[in-house]
């Protein structure tokens, strides 16, 4: 049986970011996100196929980060959270 220091419990910096157990901030916000990803994108319309509702994955995504309205966010987009994105200071 593994103890504290194997490696199975050690964070791999290269793996996907997790949430923390038992945290329901961070949680919360995850699962609201998944959320809305299948209200407003996976079954938001009929697709044909899976490769058309992958292929509108990028404009749903732009959409969500740089023009939907958050109530988290007073109403703003995620992106004008972030001061360094490509392009801003043109």
């Amino acid at each position: 049986m593994p103890g504290p220091s194997s490696s199975s419990n050690q964070k791999d910096p290269h793996g996907p970011p997790h949430t923390r157990p038992h945290r329901s901030q961070t949680n919360g916000k995850v699962e609201r996100y998944n959320r809305t990803l299948l209200d407003e994108w996976v079954y938001a319309r009929p697709y044909l196929s899976e490769q058309e509702r992958r292929d509108a994955f990028p404009a749903w995504l732009h959409n969500y980060n740089h023009h939907r309205r958050h109530t988290a966010l007073k109403g703003l987009p995620p992106a004008s959270r972030v001061p360094n994105l490509s392009g801003q200071y043109i």
